[in-house]
């Protein structure tokens, strides 16, 4: 059955752990941080104390840590310490030293994820098939939550998933972006394996029923 990660890009920070706690609940099967530092992406976010917190208060989460950094080798320890479970990076933040990122990640104890932009060629992902644990499909320009999910997507989950059968590996592959319970599906289809959505769960009336559709899938 497809994961669903919640963004908390889009929880009520005056109301963080309720909002998180309110998902949890309703099915949701892990939380999705975004980290942005106003460089690789115009915009930024948050960063390691708050996982701390979070994490603190809610320690038998798996928090899927996204970074959004133009130099995620230098914070990957600061995440783990504060509870990350998987780090993802872009790519496109180290193109030459994705390597040593990698290896990072790993020296800090946690699962390491690669994403790229909707501009990125899927082939350039081909190569970590096999090495890093997850590959990160954006569905939209990272940056800012509420974007609308690009078409070409599921194109692009397809393609990943059938290079990744033609390796024989078992490296996850999750989209994030436009996420709801008509788009959620399409990447299902495509076969993704984890969803990250945001709006469409925090300012959901009925949570639930958005997480039961999309784990019907």
């Amino acid at each position: 059955m497809t994961k669903i990660a919640a963004s908390i890009l889009s929880a009520d920070f005056a109301n963080l752990k309720h909002d998180c706690t309110r998902l949890l609940e309703a099915g949701v099967d892990l939380m999705h941080f975004d980290v942005m530092d106003g460089h690789f992406v115009p915009n930024i976010s948050y960063g390691a104390p708050v996982l701390k917190c979070l994490h603190a208060a809610m320690p038998d989460v798996y928090y899927d840590v996204h970074l959004m950094i133009s130099d995620p080798a230098r914070y990957a320890a600061d995440f783990a310490r504060a509870g990350a479970n998987l780090i993802t990076f872009h790519l496109e933040a180290v193109p030459d030293t994705a390597e040593e990122v990698i290896a990072a990640i790993r020296a800090a104890g946690c699962q390491v994820g690669i994403s790229i932009r909707p501009g990125t060629p899927v082939e350039a992902v081909f190569p970590y098939l096999g090495v890093v644990d997850l590959i990160l499909v954006m569905s939209v320009e990272p940056g800012f939550g509420g974007q609308k999910f690009l078409p070409t997507t599921p194109t692009r989950i397809a393609a990943i998933c059938a290079e990744r059968t033609r390796r024989g590996c078992d490296t996850l592959i999750e989209v994030d972006g436009g996420i709801n319970t008509e788009t959620g599906p399409l990447c299902i289809a495509a076969g993704v394996d984890w969803l990250v959505a945001g709006s469409s769960l925090f300012h959901a009336m009925d949570p639930a029923a958005v997480v039961n559709v999309l784990h019907s899938k």
